[in-house]
């Protein structure tokens, strides 16, 4: 048997560090990037005699995520210590949630192919962040830097409902993207502040029980999760095919080397000796103010995939790619609500050069001076036949930068489109005797030299000429000869 007569289960633990001001129990800054342990303080360092105070904060920002992922909200809830020994965990046990998350039974759709799937999310708890070991070849051994010790964390753990990896990195992007919208976590995955634990296992096609699960860990890219879950998912395929035995263990996933190593035996919940936090209260969140939080969600990035594709007849790519993006999709919203042209005209210019621009200055449209108006009227001279396609991108280069009317760039740029069929008719006639071969070419079956013909055509013009009208002129051209 191949790895096609296997069907891979996967399910995801994403751990997202929330930007709030100060850390999940302390005052010490929430901040990446300082120096090394100057961002901790007796509390986070789990010192004899300190108490922990809870971020209220930290809890509105999870049942916000809670309430995206159209979670139960558990009003009454509490926080455990998960006990375990590393280095970068001073205290020798995390503060965590065990049996009373704030937040269970919900879902997340995502979209394959573009179908639907829904995946069930189990629970969303809140946690505390351990410090970072620093490894280096300038020195032996390892470091620790504890300025993460209580760095305020998200758990969000689905249902083994997950069946490929193209799913298991769809439905990634659909938590990274949501974190983004709610504006509770940078999401900066190569800062870690969004990371998978990644649980695996296959069985038999048509089989009812779940196989084996393995599970890596601080797996921290969309391509790094999709590349593990088929490493991992060949692997176990490969050992049961030779007549073994998956074990239930934690590997280490070697992006660079394509491969996973084992690390140790998987731990059950029974090896952390969960008991109730000692040092913090049960807590209760208030049924308005639940109901509050969900109140302020707005329209997320699936919804809005979904409806940019029903509404507008946008494909999913372009359809995700611009709904991921809150500003860029409002803008889009706020263009396309004017009504004054072509939703995927607008779709197109945003996706393309908009989104060209704005990363190469690593800012958003409200950083710029492009405004719905300029834009939508930019695209209306477009579909006039005004300017062309070539002639915008120039107008666009002066829009963004400047509050300025199109028109009057068309005007003071002379970017007008050449319409006049006697002024192009001496310039078509010169580029065919120029380009005999080609017409020739054209002659004798091989259609596609037309585009080249039309390109020398507007090289000619400077830009200024219709395409549609030099494409229609060459044309006829050819066909009279």
């Amino acid at each position: 048997m191949g790895t096609s007569d296997y069907e891979v289960i996967v399910g995801l633990e994403v751990h997202a560090e929330l930007c709030t001001e100060t850390k999940i129990f302390c005052g010490c800054k929430n901040a990446f990037g300082a120096e090394v342990n100057t961002l901790c303080c007796p509390v986070c360092m789990g010192m004899p005699g300190t108490l922990p105070v809870l971020n209220k904060q930290v809890v509105d920002y999870a049942i916000k995520m809670g309430h995206a992922l159209h979670c139960r909200i558990n009003r009454v809830s509490k926080n455990d210590r998960k006990n375990y020994f590393y280095p970068d965990l001073p205290k020798a046990y995390q503060i965590s949630q065990f049996d009373i998350p704030l937040c269970e039974d919900g879902y997340l759709d995502i979209l394959v192919n573009g179908e639907k799937k829904r995946i069930g999310i189990t629970r969303i708890h809140i946690e505390e962040d351990a410090g970072k070991l620093i490894h280096a070849d300038s020195f032996d051994g390892s470091l620790v830097d504890f300025n993460r010790c209580g760095v305020p964390l998200i758990e969000m753990v689905s249902e083994p409902d997950l069946r490929s990896a193209e799913e298991a990195k769809a439905y990634l992007e659909g938590i990274t993207s949501i974190l983004l919208y709610l504006g509770i976590s940078d999401a900066k995955m190569q800062e870690g502040s969004v990371r998978a634990d990644v649980n695996v296992s296959v069985r038999k096609k048509g089989a009812a029980e779940f196989g084996t699960r393995t599970e890596m860990k601080n797996v921290n890219s969309f391509g790094a999760v999709y590349r593990a879950i088929q490493y991992e998912a060949a692997r176990q395929v490969e050992v049961l095919e030779a007549g073994g035995v998956i074990e239930q263990e934690t590997r280490r996933w070697d992006d660079a080397n394509g491969r996973n190593v084992l690390l140790r035996s998987k731990e059950d919940a029974q090896d952390y000796r969960y008991f109730p936090e000692p040092d913090l209260l049960t807590f209760e969140v208030s049924e308005a103010h639940v109901q509050e939080l969900k109140d302020s969600i707005p329209e997320l990035p699936v919804d809005k995939t979904i409806r940019y594709m029903s509404d507008f007849g946008l494909n999913q790519d372009d359809a995700s790619l611009l709904a991921s993006s809150k500003p860029r999709s409002e803008f889009f919203d706020a263009c396309v609500a004017m009504k004054k042209c072509d939703a995927k005209l607008v779709s197109n210019w945003m996706i393309g050069d908009i989104a060209r621009i704005l990363n190469e200055r690593r800012i958003e449209v409200a950083d710029t001076a492009l405004t719905k108006e300029h834009l939508t009227d930019m695209i209306c001279l477009i579909e006039k036949g005004v300017i062309s396609n070539t002639a915008a991108k120039t107008v666009l280069e002066t829009i963004i930068d400047e509050d300025v009317d199109p028109a009057k760039v068309v005007e003071e740029k002379g970017l007008a489109q050449v319409n006049d069929t006697d002024a192009l008719k001496k310039i078509v006639a010169d580029v065919l005797a120029a380009n005999g071969k080609a017409v020739a070419d054209y002659k004798n079956g091989k259609t596609n030299v037309a585009g080249f013909l039309v390109g020398q055509c507007m090289k000619a013009t400077k830009g200024k000429g219709n395409p549609g009208v030099l494409r229609e002129m060459v044309l006829a051209a050819i066909e009279a000869m």
